[in-house]
Parts: C-alpha cells; structure tokens; sequence
C-alpha cells in the first residue's frame, strides 16, 4: 500500500514578513546580548563555552545533508551516549562542587547536603513545570503540554528541542561562575562533544517524520543556540550573587537529570534496543568522569 505524503504549505507573504520582524528584533537583541556579555568575563567565557556546544550540534547534524537514515540502534545508542555525558557532568561538575562551595560559605555536612539536594530537586521541579505548561511534541511520545493541538508541528519539535537544551545551556553558564576555568572548559567541552550526535539525532529524527532534508538540518543547527542563551543567563544569575553559587550548581544538575531521566532515556528504550542504550550511557558517562578528572 502506497504511503501518502502531504505537501508542506508554501509560506505566505504575511509569514515572511512575520520572520523578517522577528529576525531584525534577533539582530537587535544579539547585540545588546554581546556587548552584555563582553563586560563581563565570566559571562564572557560562558556564552564562549555555549557558543562551542550550539556549533557542535550544528556539526552534527551535517552528514543528514549526505545521508538519508540511521539504523534505530545507532539512533538510541548515541541517544545513551548523551545521557551518560550528561549524567556525569551532573555529578562530577556540579553536584560535587555545589557541595564544595557550600561547605566553603560554613555549612556543615549536613547543611551542604540540605542545600543542593534542596537546589536538586528545584531544578527538576522547574523542568517539569515547563515540560507540563509548554506545548511540544516529542519524536516518540507524542504531544505534551497544555494547548499542544493548537500549534503547528514544527513549533511543537522546537519547543521539546529547546526545554532538552536549555539545561545544558545552564549547566555551562553555572559552571563557568563556580568553578575554575579547566574544569569549566571540561564540562563545556564534554557537553559539545555529545551535542554532535544530539544534533544528528535530532535532524535524522525530523527527516524521519517528514520534513524536508534542509528544514530538518535547518532545524537541527538551530536546535543549539538556546544553549549560549541558558550560558549567559546561568553565569549572570550567579555572577550577580556568590551565595547563589550552590543553589545554582544544584539547580542546573536537577535540570539536567530531569532531562536524562524523563527524556533522554526513555525516548532510548521504547524500541527494544536497552542495551545498546546502555552501552552507550557508559561509555558516555566514563568519558565525561575522564574529561572532568583529567582537564578539572
């Protein structure tokens, strides 16, 4: 039986008119966002340390130009990678130091345990919030969020890609405020290394649901650029108050399991290849403790 295939609307004038406003007011913002970001050095190397993790996923989604499929397993094996990479960097980059920095205001062990827990468990609680009231629509799962009938599809994969990345984008930004600057780059660095196969993944993931080779690549570059964006505003945030440094390190790792757990992995396990999964959490995982280990 022939599948049948709809032809995507051609945009009309008012659209493109819509687009040329919103892309002025981007151009606008981009430089009030750079001369922000320039007289101020941590933000500074935070919207650097963003700005290599959005290229990355760009890079990733090049061979989609070449390429027409990958194998599901392939699929949800980099899928585990990314979680692994994840999952370490929560550890390693910013629970342990947000411990640190806890005991280092005064408080006791308890005290620091309390407060990033605390901060933990905020960060996921936020991501959950968001992931309830935003509509969006996941590869797998289907629509979520409230209103989620109502707009059009490809601004439902926008909004899933953006609340996935816009934790990592935190985790770096929070990461350049609290920690010195190699274990900063490491975490950055460990963060771009597995935005390469999220951004295969997730352009490979549209092509199969129908978009144009060019839109899903398109749409796979611009999946990043909300991760310099969360950089920024997690180095401002705690640059603003050193207090905020634990709650901060706390926050972006809650954000971040949230992701992995509610996410990333489920998203790896629904097509019987758990294994292959796993396989690549570990080797994300150990790949990441190593950067941050040997680079921290």
């Amino acid at each position: 039986m022939n599948e049948i295939r709809t032809v995507p609307r051609p945009l009309g004038p008012r659209e493109w008119l819509g687009l040329a406003i919103a892309a002025a007011g981007a151009l606008v913002l981009a430089g009030e966002f750079w001369a922000f970001a320039a007289a101020r050095p941590v933000v500074w190397n935070a919207l650097m340390g963003g700005s290599v993790a959005a290229l990355a996923t760009a890079l990733g989604t090049v061979p989609v130009m070449f390429s027409q499929r990958l194998s599901e397993r392939v699929q949800d094996t980099l899928f585990g990678f990314g979680a692994g990479v994840m999952l370490a960097a929560s550890a390693f980059s910013l629970i342990i130091p947000g411990l640190a920095a806890a005991r280092a205001q005064g408080l006791g062990g308890w005290g620091a345990g309390g407060v990033i827990g605390a901060a933990i468990l905020l960060g996921g609680a936020a991501l959950m919030l968001m992931d309830y009231v935003l509509p969006h629509e996941h590869f797998i799962k289907g629509r979520e969020g409230l209103d989620a009938r109502k707009l059009r599809r490809t601004w439902l994969f926008v909004i899933a890609i953006a609340l996935h990345n816009l934790p990592e984008g935190l985790a770096i930004g929070v990461g350049y405020a609290g920690n010195d600057g190699l274990r900063a780059n490491a975490l950055a660095t460990g963060i771009a290394i597995q935005d390469v196969p999220e951004g295969l993944v997730v352009a490979v993931a549209l092509l199969a649901a129908g978009y144009r080779r060019a839109v899903a690549v398109a749409l796979g570059m611009a999946s990043g650029l909300v991760e310099p964006l969360g950089a920024v505003l997690g180095a401002a945030v705690i640059g603003w108050s050193a207090a905020l440094l634990p709650w901060g390190l706390g926050f972006a790792a809650g954000a971040m399991l949230f992701v992995i757990s509610h996410e990333i992995i489920p998203e790896s396990h629904r097509k019987g290849h758990e294994a292959f999964a796993t396989g690549g959490l570990m080797v994300g995982f150990v790949l990441m403790m190593l950067l941050d280990t040997a680079l921290g």
